[in-house]
């Protein structure tokens, strides 16, 4: 049992409350020379009667003896415990020995879809969509941990005039030779030119509309060449996927819902919901204080709103989803809250569990990133160069590591997610150069290489899985031992609010938290050379450390190589 449990439990009988609200009012002190733990007893002023000093040393005076507190003291109006060090840290450590620290069965029966990356077709993977492919992944893990059932839909963005204009952009200048040679590359320029010929050439807007109409009305030869685009797209969006270990169970983008929307219309106008606006269809939100929401254009043709709304239904009724997760920029903000409002408006019982899993837009050198005109950086090149600089690292730093190529990708790319999960996910980021490479300090690579140092020490020590249980905690009781043990502790829980808050730089920030106390307690520390019984429990410090930061960085989608 948690220290601060079993000091809530003593507290309890003796304040007549229930341990529960005990523990949710205890606090951690600012200083550890103050304590581990505190009861602050202001609260309790008015129905005992007493001033909250004379309440702590009363409380101190009948507590009595606590199972994992060495002592009590009373500090002004606030009754606060120390842990007893050795105790603690034996019991950290056993739970982490069992390997199954940081995992639970709290989620069992519940589903979560999660709609994130969302590329777009016939565009190349840019580092625009490395937050919401990264900030997805992650939590589809941690779900996964805590015992949920996820569903990882990758909603492409496959339907729409731009993709009728793409179709006319090809026919007129395209080749199939270069197609073939250049791939998605060619796709792209296509794309540019037909933006910047079509701002003086009214007829091509015309002729990209009229293409995407035949789409949509099922002709062979429209939807063949963006089957084609589509084929080409997703082959190279997998060379992305698998160097950041994302995946995914669905790819079902807008298109699939193409023939699902009327079903959605129907509804609403049977709900009295739709209205006519200057020819297109709308639902009225001035009562919620938004824009009305476009589910029609006056052509009859679709839009995104109706889509989405489509999308949902299916997923409430295909995966009986409890949340579904959207994870986009929150410049749509305005975007999702009107939609979800509408669901709820249309009466679908699922629309309480709709969640707009808003992030931070990424600029370039101050720039919004633009496929159109040519303001965006590749994914594939930013990787590339990360990969490129972790082996010009390892050729100075370690010339004769085995397997150099397989680790200098696991680094170069380890950088790369963990500087894009450092933040809070609503944090925008202005990408440059030197700060994606960068690998000193709060890194990929410094949390890697804690890793790779406790697999060092437990190899050189001969440790073996057996022997985390054998050691005598009483070794471990020094400050930066405690602190460390401490860090530990709090895996679980920080797991818990990750998904709680959707926020997967908690999980970064402990990492590197763990790191640094593990890393300090190292440095001050012998351990190889140590007695024989510093030496066994040092090591299993180390190894239980190990293990948290392998489960950790795999949940970000970081490998941990056996050497740097």
């Amino acid at each position: 049992m948690h220290p601060n449990e079993s000091f809530a439990n003593c507290l309890a009988p003796l304040l007549e409350l229930p341990a529960a609200d005990i523990l949710a009012m205890i606090e951690t002190p600012p200083n550890p020379e103050m304590g581990d733990a505190a009861l602050p007893c202001f609260p309790f002023a008015r129905t005992l009667r007493k001033a909250p000093p004379a309440i702590a040393a009363q409380l101190a005076e009948q507590i009595g003896e606590v199972p994992g507190i060495a002592r009590i003291e009373v500090v002004g109006g606030y009754l606060n415990a120390f842990w007893d060090p050795a105790a603690f840290v034996a019991d950290v450590l056993e739970q982490v020995a069992t390997g199954s620290f940081g995992t639970s069965t709290e989620g069992e029966g519940k589903t979560i879809v999660m709609d994130y990356s969302s590329i777009n077709i016939a565009k190349r993977f840019h580092i625009g969509h490395l937050s919401t492919t990264l900030i997805g992944s992650v939590l589809s893990r941690v779900y996964r941990q805590l015992g949920y059932t996820t569903v990882r839909v990758n909603h492409l963005g496959d339907w729409g005039t731009q993709f009728g204009k793409m179709i006319a952009a090809f026919l007129r200048w395209g080749d199939e030779a270069r197609l073939a040679e250049r791939g998605i590359e060619e796709l792209t320029e296509l794309y540019q030119r037909f933006y910047q010929e079509e701002q003086t050439d009214e007829a091509l807007a015309a002729e990209g509309r009229e293409w995407f109409r035949r789409m949509e009305e099922g002709d062979s030869q429209a939807l063949d060449i963006f089957n084609r685009f589509k084929e080409m797209t997703l082959r190279d969006a997998e060379k992305i996927y698998e160097k950041l270990n994302v995946q995914f169970d669905s790819y079902a983008g807008e298109s699939f819902y193409s023939d699902k929307m009327q079903p959605v219309i129907d509804h609403l106008r049977n709900k009295g919901l739709l209205v006519q606006s200057e020819g297109a269809w709308v639902v009225d939100l001035e009562a919620e204080k938004m824009p009305p929401c476009l589910i029609l254009k006056s052509d009859g043709a679709t839009l995104y709103t109706t889509r989405d709304l489509a999308a949902a239904l299916y997923r409430a009724n295909t995966y009986h989803a409890d949340r579904i997760l959207y994870i986009v920029a929150y410049h749509q903000d305005l975007h999702f809250r009107q939609w979800f409002t509408v669901a709820k408006k249309a009466g679908w019982d699922w629309a309480d569990n709709l969640e707009h899993v808003a992030y931070g837009m990424v600029s370039y050198e101050g720039q919004a990133l633009s496929t159109r005109k040519g303001t965006m950086v590749l994914l594939e090149e930013v990787l590339e160069r990360a990969v490129q600089k972790a082996a010009d690292v390892l050729d100075e730093k370690n010339p004769n590591l085995q397997d150099k190529a397989n680790v200098a990708r696991q680094v170069g790319i380890g950088a790369v997610i963990v500087s894009t999960l450092l933040n809070n996910r609503i944090k925008d980021i202005d990408f440059t150069w030197d700060r994606a490479l960068n690998f000193d300090g709060e890194t990929g690579p410094y949390l890697q290489y804690t890793a790779v140092r406790c697999q060092s020490l437990l190899r050189k020590g001969s440790f073996v899985p057996g022997d985390a249980n054998v050691f005598d905690a009483n070794e471990l009781t020094d400050a930066l031992a405690f602190a460390a043990a401490k860090q530990l502790s709090l895996y679980p829980d920080i797991l818990r609010e990750v998904i709680a808050r959707n926020e997967p730089y908690l999980l970064t920030r402990y990492l590197l938290g763990l790191a640094q106390a593990f890393n300090a307690f190292y440095y001050a520390n012998r351990i190889l050379d140590a007695t024989p019984a510093a030496r066994a429990a040092r090591l299993a410090l180390a190894n239980a450390v190990l293990s948290v930061l392998t489960d950790g960085l795999g949940l970000l989608g970081v490998e941990v190589p056996d050497a740097m």
